[in-house]
């Protein structure tokens, strides 16, 4: 089988074995908007033509290739999902070299009943998923998800913007004159979580990231150190339940390893997926493969 991760930007391809075993894996950045209109089947040719020249007829897609933008639209899935649900509610896409099927996103709704949405992360947390017990998964990155797993069913998530809001806002704003990049700055990124935790909100927390650097003088290069700090403690602080669990992280290892420092400077206790059992979402592709309705 062939497997799919097509995201925004990015197009990942595994060719996976019948056993599960991945024999090739190849990135382009070929994302969904790269793509003109009617050129997703061009596209994947383009990046698995051999494999499909050399028998492959199985290929599952998850990610925003099933958004309105993508291949095919493929409606949400709401939650409480299922992971056998979300497999059922893949749909077939015309195309003449293989069986190709979309993998749905998900939706779920928060407690204020605003709703949330996410294409791609349901295909990783599959895939690192052991065993049934309930916990709490977190996937940083540019909208960073936390899902609430349990019986090999997603109970549902929320979504932060707080990668995409490090980059506007230290890219942006007038704190782009007093940040710069530099080496890890562990104590600063620590300092920044702490200051999330403390009265008077993240706007106003904000404007210190300047004031800091004006006043107390502060290296620009700690000052970019303590503003993702400040972003991801304020995620970490909102996200993170009293008494909960240890989290399951799935993502970029460095991103991965700030969030653990994040989440255990907050008192919580999480592990970074290991990479070294399986990419998540090669593993999510390939026991969802399973379950799909083939013809051949």
């Amino acid at each position: 089988m062939i497997g799919l991760d097509w995201g925004t930007t990015r197009l990942r391809a595994f060719r996976i074995a019948e056993d599960g075993v991945v024999r090739d894996v190849r990135r382009a950045d070929r994302g969904v908007l790269s793509v003109k209109p009617g050129g997703f089947a061009d596209t994947l040719r383009d990046i698995a033509g051999d494999w499909l020249e050399a028998g492959e007829r199985r290929v599952l897609i998850a990610g925003m290739a099933g958004s309105r933008q993508g291949w095919q639209e493929v409606p949400y899935l709401d939650c409480p999902a299922e992971f056998g649900a979300i497999a059922a509610a893949a749909r077939p896409v015309a195309f003449d070299a293989a069986e190709v099927f979309i993998l749905p996103g998900l939706a779920a709704r928060d407690e204020a009943g605003v709703p949330e949405v996410m294409r791609g992360e349901e295909t990783q947390i599959v895939g690192a998923a052991d065993g049934d017990a309930r916990r709490l998964v977190c996937l940083p990155g540019s909208h960073s998800k936390w899902a609430t797993v349990a019986a090999r069913r997603i109970e549902g998530f929320r979504s932060y913007m707080t990668g995409e809001a490090f980059a506007a806002i230290g890219g942006a704003t007038i704190l782009a004159q007093t940040i710069e990049a530099g080496a890890p700055d562990p104590a600063a990124f620590a300092d920044g979580v702490a200051r999330a935790g403390q009265p008077g909100g993240l706007l106003h927390h904000l404007f210190g990231v300047r004031t800091r650097v004006l006043l107390d003088g502060v290296a620009k290069t700690a000052a970019r150190a303590y503003l993702s700090g400040l972003l991801i403690g304020h995620e970490v602080r909102h996200a993170l339940p009293p008494g909960a669990a240890e989290v399951t992280l799935i993502g970029d290892a460095a991103l991965c390893g700030l969030y653990r420092d994040a989440i255990e400077l907050c008192g919580g206790a999480a592990r970074i997926h290991d990479a070294g059992a399986g990419d998540a979402a090669c593993l999510g592709l390939a026991r969802l493969g399973e379950q799909i309705p083939w013809r051949h």
